[in-house]
Order: structure tokens, then C-alpha cells, then sequence
């Protein structure tokens, strides 16, 4: 058999199902492999998107993400859904063609060094030069890009060796354990939480990751410990808990702040620094951490943990409860919470048009249920939805807030509705970001894939005017003209809406949901609210 033969069945061996993609010359010996495989091969209009879906796939399966591309420019088409792999910690595996090994020591036609071009995004990489060792490079691709904190790995198939003859088996994978919490730190970690007055936990995406939102529950409750979640974190706990405070991540100080303010033990499991700096909860570094994960913490000087439990994050949770004793709830957590829930309510039959982007969240959270799958792409609406959807269910709400890049609303939905397809899903996309991967809307009409794009209007990059309105009081460069959304829709054959009234919004959710195709409903928002967030915030009094 050929070297790309045996990729393919150590591929399969992996237990891939998809394999997003473009290919090019360089490849064709994979392609034709794969053509006799189990592996559904999903062609892709653009690197990118297929990096996108790779990195969305992983994240809600916890199985990497398989992506290709050919060498030079197809390669570096991936590379910014790979980066966004890395710092979401989404378990992926890139795979990427090559010149012939006799050209990769000089100057060649489309040739670069995408190894070198990869490393800073990727956890390991390497360029495969003997075709015998590929079941060994296959299994530790995929290892690595699953061992916590999961990330991209990326291999290189020069297009020679795909082609030569070679022998082999796959290696099985092996399931990965982490070690049980040591007990001298339970102990510690107990211990500050008994002499604590007011201790919270803040929940990041590593309790999704380890399956732990049960026993963080369970841990909640038995001590009385309001939970405040990053982005990546919502859905750890019911919003519908009474321990629940909802999300904490903006810069400007949110309602959720209160608690984080007046915490003096802060239980941060599965917290991750770069969805939200530690200076921005613990600037005067007057407060006690309990680091829980299943890595060590990273050194910050605002984030020196007094305890540092590092296993199997459900393994802590659970002997941290054991260790402590019961504790009731704290004073003021109803009154937070009301202040809270009173915002989510307070713009559900808002009629204004164009509609404030309360609206538009508290229609979607009404449209879907508990375990539909809401996809956020980046813009002033992902900070919207963030603060102000209500989340049931872990990963049913996907934000990119560690690299947080534009585009991948519209791809990461294909892959959620791949993944899960008897499920609803909606992709929650501004009109900035969605041109960026526009061109995906094809691959998911081939696929046959019935979700809804929900398309944020306003001809501006929202995000970019916010934060320009408030340093300078002008904006400058981030306006743009639209295509008709309807029209657009209707070229490729997909079901088109535009919405022109308040009250029309959630009736069209409901019908396009019911829809068996792909539909754009364009929605336009009044991003003025924007701003007024900002001065409320600004003025905000805890009230607790």
C-alpha cells in the first residue's frame, strides 16, 4: 500500500469521521485514499472555513477536528482557524500537503517553511519524511491535540512520500487519565474555604472540557458558592440556579462584578487566563485562589493561587465537597441575581426598530431549546449574547473568546449541525463578519444541512465604533454597503428573510427553524444601545 493509504487507515483508526478540506496537486495521492475510506471528505470553499469547522468540531465533540490543505497558500489559508484552535484549546489536527522532499532545501514554486509558519499555533508539528513512521506520528498527533489543554497539531505530507510503497498497522488509541487530587491540597483548599466569608467560584471552559459541570453543581450546592462563568464557560450551571451569576468578561465593570468584588475566595476551576485577565477580577490582588484544573496555573502577578489542585477537575470538585462542610447560601446573592434576571427581562417586548440587541437575544433564547446549539461569531453581538443569554446546557452556546476571530460563526455552525444533527442551530453572525466566510453557505446547502443564519445589521464594524466612540467620541474607517441578504440567500438556492419590525423577529426564527434547508434572516440592530451599556455600566452601584 501507499504511505497515504496507511494515513488514511490510521486516520480511521482515530475514529475521524470528517476531514474539512481543500485539495491541491500536492495531495492528490491522499485524496484518492480517502476516496476508498469511511471518512467523509468536506470540501470547503476556503481553508479557513475548513480550519473553522475542525476547531468547532473538536470543541463540542472533544475529538480533534481533522483539516487539509494543499502546500504554500492553501497552508497558510488555515492558519488563522488553527490559531483560534490554540488559544479556545480545541482539539484539532491540520494536515497540510508539500513540495517533494528534494525541493524543500531551496528556493521551489510555492514552497515555504509551514512548519516554521505553524509552530506558534500549534502544540507539536512536524513534517513527515519516512513513511514507516506514520502510525507513531498519527497517534501522537492526535494524543496531543486531545491531552489537556487540548490545541491544534499539524502534520506535513510532502507529496513524494504520500505516494511511496511501505507497510504498516495503525496504533490504537489509548484513553488518557489525569491523576487524582492530592489530598493535602484538598485539605488546604478546604480549609480557606471554611474561614472564608464570602467564597465564589469563577467557571471557565475547562469544566465543559472535562464533562465536570455535575459535580461543580453539586459542589455549589453543598457549599452555598454563587458561580460566575467566563464566555467559554456558560452553561456550567443552569442560569436558572439560584447559585448562578451568570458571565463575567467585559472589561467594564458588569452586575456580575458585585460578587467577584466582594469575594475573598475565589475558586477558579477550569479558569483559563486568556478569556479574561486576572487583573481584571483580582486588581488589588487581595484575593485567596484555589487553582483547579487539570494544569498547573499560569504565572501571573495578579493570579498566585494559595492552593493549586491539579487532576481530573470532577475527581477535585467532588473530594472538595466531601472535605468541606455544608455552608448556606451567602446574604445578597437573591438580590444580585434579581438585579440581573431584571435586565434580561426588561427588553423582551421592546418595540423599538431597529431592534436593541436585548431583543434580538431574548428572541433567540426563546426560539430554542434547552439543547439547541447557538453559535456566536465575533462583534459587538457576541459581547451581547455573552451577558445576556440565558444558558441551560453546557456547549450549547459556542463564543471564540481566546483568539476571538472574525468568521467563524457560519463555519463552526456547519460543524455543530454536523455534529449533532438532530438538534437546532443557529449561527449568530454580524454583517462584518459575514462576508469573511459567506462562501460556506454553499458547502452547507451541498451538505444538505438545515440551520439558521441570523445576520446582526447595521453596515458597521460595531465592536470597532464602541470602541472608538468612547476613547475619542468619533469613528473613523468601519463603514461599509451590504448585498441584499434575501437576494443573496435566494442565489444559492436557501431560504431568505428580512425582518422589519420588532414583533417580527421571533415568528421568522420560528418558521426558518422549521424550515428542512439553510436560511439568512437579516436583522437590523441599533447598536446605539452599545454606548448606553457603557455609561450604565459606568455609573453601576452593586446592590449588595
Amino acid at each position: 500500500m501507499r504511505a497515504s493509504d496507511l494515513l488514511v487507515r490510521c486516520l480511521e483508526e482515530e475514529g475521524v469521521e470528517y476531514l474539512f478540506g481543500i485539495p491541491g496537486e500536492e495531495t492528490l495521492s491522499l485524496m484518492d485514499s480517502l476516496s476508498r475510506s469511511s471518512i467523509r471528505f468536506v470540501l470547503t470553499r476556503h481553508e479557513q472555513g475548513a480550519a473553522f469547522m475542525a476547531n468547532v468540531y473538536g470543541r463540542l465533540t472533544g475529538r480533534p477536528g481533522v483539516c487539509l490543505a494543499t502546500l504554500g497558500p492553501g497552508a497558510t489559508n488555515l492558519l488563522t482557524g488553527v490559531a483560534d484552535a490554540f488559544l479556545d484549546r480545541s482539539p484539532l489536527v491540520a494536515i497540510t500537503g508539500q513540495a517533494p522532499l528534494s525541493r524543500v532545501h531551496k528556493e521551489a514554486h510555492q514552497y515555504i517553511n509551514v512548519i516554521e509558519v505553524f509552530r506558534p499555533v500549534t502544540k507539536w508539528n512536524t513534517r513527515l519524511e519516512r513513511p514507516e513512521v506514520i502510525p507513531e506520528v498519527v497517534r501522537k498527533a492526535f494524543k496531543l491535540a486531545q491531552t489537556e489543554r487540548p490545541g491544534p497539531t499539524h502534520l506535513e505530507l510532502p507529496e513524494d512520500l504520500a505516494s511511496q510503497d511501505t507497510q504498516g498497522q495503525p496504533l490504537p488509541p489509548t484513553p488518557i487519565f489525569y491523576p487524582e487530587p492530592r489530598r493535602e491540597s484538598i485539605l488546604k483548599a478546604a480549609e480557606l474555604i471554611s474561614g472564608a466569608s464570602y467564597p465564589m467560584v469563577l467557571a471557565g471552559n475547562g469544566v465543559i472540557r472535562r464533562g465536570a459541570a455535575g459535580q461543580l453543581s453539586a459542589l455549589a450546592h453543598r457549599l452555598g458558592l454563587p458561580v460566575a462563568h467566563t464566555f467559554m464557560g456558560m452553561g456550567s450551571l443552569d442560569y436558572r440556579d439560584e447559585l448562578s451569576l451568570f458571565t463575567v468578561g467585559l472589561h467594564e465593570r458588569d452586575w456580575v462584578m458585585c460578587g467577584l468584588d466582594r469575594a475573598d475566595v475565589v475558586l477558579a476551576v477550569g479558569y483559563d487566563q486568556v478569556e479574561y485577565e486576572p487583573r481584571l477580577w483580582n486588581g488589588g490582588r487581595d484575593k485567596k485562589i484555589i487553582h483547579i484544573d487539570t494544569t498547573p496555573a499560569e504565572v501571573d502577578e495578579f493570579y498566585t493561587p494559595q492552593v493549586e489542585i491539579v487532576s481530573e477537575i470532577g475527581d477535585a470538585l467532588q473530594a472538595l465537597g466531601e472535605a468541606c462542610s455544608p455552608r448556606p447560601e451567602p446574604a445578597g446573592q437573591a438580590t444580585l441575581r434579581r438585579f440581573i434576571l431584571g435586565e434580561l427581562a426588561e427588553y423582551w417586548t421592546d418595540p423599538a426598530f431597529p431592534l436593541k440587541p436585548q431583543r434580538v437575544v431574548s428572541d433567540l433564547r426563546r426560539a430554542l431549546g434547552e439543547g439547541d446549539i447557538l453559535v456566536s461569531d465575533v462583534g459587538a453581538h457576541k459581547l451581547w449574547i455573552a451577558r445576556l443569554y440565558p444558558t441551560y446546557q453546557a456547549n450549547t452556546v459556542i463564543i471564540s473568546n481566546g483568539f476571538a476571530s472574525m468568521g467563524i460563526g457560519i463555519p463552526g455552525a456547519i460543524a455543530a449541525k454536523l455534529a449533532f444533527p438532530q438538534r437546532k442551530v443557529v449561527a449568530a453572525v454580524g454583517d462584518g463578519g459575514f462576508l469573511m466566510t459567506a462562501g460556506e453557505l454553499e458547502t452547507a446547502k451541498r451538505l444538505g444541512l438545515a440551520l439558521v443564519v441570523v445576520v446582526w445589521s447595521d453596515g458597521a464594524l460595531g465592536m470597532i465604533e464602541w470602541k472608538q466612540l468612547k476613547r475619542y467620541g468619533q469613528t473613523f474607517g468601519t463603514t461599509f454597503t451590504n448585498p441584499d441578504f434575501v437576494l443573496y440567500a435566494r442565489s444559492l438556492g436557501l431560504a431568505g428573510f428580512r425582518v422589519s419590525s420588532a414583533g417580527e423577529f421571533l415568528p421568522t426564527l420560528h418558521q426558518a427553524l422549521e424550515l428542512d434547508q439553510l436560511a439568512i434572516i437579516e436583522v437590523p440592530v441599533d447598536y446605539q444601545e452599545n454606548l448606553r451599556l457603557t455609561q450604565k455600566l459606568g455609573h453601576l452601584v452593586c446592590p449588595i
